[in-house]
């Protein structure tokens, strides 16, 4: 299967996986909220914080597909085998290191999570060890994403996230419905993984050639493989201080309602960035070749192409959880949780500036300019957590989703600046393509968007779902005239013919 091919249907796959995700998680929440109690749900949050800081690739992940992608691209099969050898050991090396700092951990559970009461500092110290233990054995298998992307295997990728999202559903329905409570929560989503960990290992037998060489060991290889990985692991490292240590800091500063406040609006955040990000990742391979191929200008088209529809996307979601994230939160999981519309709204808004650009970022990787990169997340990260401890003791929950947002915005602001000095890549034609035709539909359906909030009530479901599907075609019937040229146009049109016919 051709890798155009490829790429269409794993973002078909990838879409309907974020659907079922999307339909079971605002369904689930509300009732795994009320299964387990409030706090129970900030404890299980907090446990799945600790299950994302430390099963993530330390950079390693995107080393694996960026070198793989680039040695097919040459035809050196041979040395995939070879660079596998040196990634497994690193890995392998790395895994005993997290074992002695989750251990350690441990024993300073109490010191560090002063906001938890001790009852349920005593919880978190079981739900603790289960995920410290999924932590250990999943790291050295997360390779097996890399080497499924990098041979655009993103049909067999997407199949596996798609099953992970639907067996950990249905199995923690049953544990729900059967009358379990956290512990087994956190012991179906080890599981789960573990699970999905196989499927994957299995799809890389199946449909690549790769037989690892572990005696092999260069220094020179080892080098290169080295300082690339560095830089991606400061980025991974700067990124986790974001999100998966905002429970964390929420524990210290806070308490367990606040981090289930937070725990919804990542939710929610997470479903629009899924949304928004599917299509991010298909392209790495296609950019390594474009670059290797010195075709500078079509990298610029794909960036613009990409862009725009990204803006769509993310526009559309922008705009409708404005117009109905207060009422569908108030109806989803209750007027406790009011200040999770405010918190998802300083969440989402940098992704606006942010997704659309990922064409460039595929292209930082692969031509190895993550360092600068590196020095912007960390800027990102310092201000976060500058800006954290102080507004989480503040204000609470808002404070840390103000510090994210500020960080975030000031991440794209730097990132921009390193597309233009050191890629030089024409960001003003970006924009002027991109963002600066979006801003006439967006005038054009604002007024229109006050004018229906105070036309229609959203205390029912029915109503809310009727507002949806009036800003739906509004929002289509204003892009349509307003923003799509003639080629995106055509594009959609025959998208839409397609799907009739199937």
């Amino acid at each position: 299967m051709n890798s155009t091919r490829q790429i269409k249907l794993g973002a078909v796959i990838s879409y309907l996986s974020l659907f079922i995700n999307i339909i079971i998680g605002l369904l689930y929440t509300p009732w795994m909220i009320k299964s387990i109690g409030k706090a129970d749900f900030g404890l299980y949050t907090l446990a799945m914080s600790v299950i994302s800081i430390f099963v993530f690739d330390l950079g390693l992940g995107r080393a694996v597909t960026t070198f793989i992608a680039n040695y097919l691209s040459k035809g050196l099969y041979n040395s995939i085998n070879c660079f596998l050898g040196i990634i497994y050991k690193l890995y392998l090396s790395i895994d005993i290191i997290i074992i002695l700092i989750l251990s350690s951990l441990y024993f300073f559970i109490p010191d560090l999570y002063k906001g938890l009461s001790p009852e349920e500092i005593e919880k978190f110290k079981i739900i603790y060890i289960l995920a410290s233990c999924f932590c250990v054995f999943s790291f050295p298998f997360i390779p097996l994403t890399g080497i499924l992307s990098a041979y655009e295997k993103f049909i067999q990728l997407k199949f596996c996230e798609l099953f992970d999202k639907i067996l950990r559903v249905i199995t923690m329905t049953v544990c729900l419905i059967s009358g379990y409570g956290l512990y087994a929560l956190v012991l179906v989503n080890v599981v789960v993984g573990i699970i999905t960990i196989l499927l994957k290992l299995f799809f890389v037998k199946r449909n690549t050639d790769i037989k690892i060489v572990w005696k092999f060991w260069e220094r020179a290889e080892f080098k290169k493989i080295f300082n690339f990985s560095l830089w991606v692991t400061i980025i991974a490292l700067a990124q986790r201080c974001i999100f998966n240590f905002a429970p964390t800091i929420l524990g210290i500063v806070s308490n367990s309602k606040d981090i289930a406040v937070m725990g919804v609006a990542i939710s929610l955040e997470g479903f629009i960035f899924m949304f928004a990000n599917a299509l991010n990742g298909l392209f790495l391979p296609k950019v390594s070749r474009l670059v290797s191929e010195k075709k500078r200008d079509e990298i610029s088209a794909l960036m613009v192409k990409v862009g725009r529809i990204q803006v769509l996307i993310i526009g559309l979601l922008l705009i409708g959880f404005i117009a109905l994230g207060e009422s569908f939160i108030l109806l989803w999981v209750g007027r406790d949780y009011a200040s999770v519309y405010l918190c998802t709204i300083l969440l989402i808004i940098p992704s606006f500036l942010h997704l659309p650009q990922e064409i460039a970022v595929t292209e930082m990787v692969v031509t190895n300019k993550v360092k600068y990169q590196a020095y912007v997340f960390v800027g990102m990260a310092l201000l976060n957590l500058i800006l954290a401890f102080p507004l989480s003791m503040q204000y609470g929950v808002l404070g840390m989703c103000i510090s994210i947002c500020i960080a975030y915005l000031a991440r794209t602001l730097g990132l921009n600046y390193i597309f233009y000095k050191k890629m030089n890549l024409d960001m003003f034609h970006f924009y002027v393509r991109v963002y600066i035709p979006f801003l006439k539909p967006i005038v054009f359906i604002i007024p229109i968007l006050v004018l229906l909030n105070f036309s229609m009530d959203y205390f029912n479901w029915i109503s809310l779902f009727l507002h949806a599907c009036i800003i739906l075609l509004l929002y289509i019937g204003v892009i349509w005239f307003f923003y799509l040229n003639s080629n995106e146009k055509n594009m959609f049109l025959n998208l839409f013919v397609k799907i009739i016919k199937k």
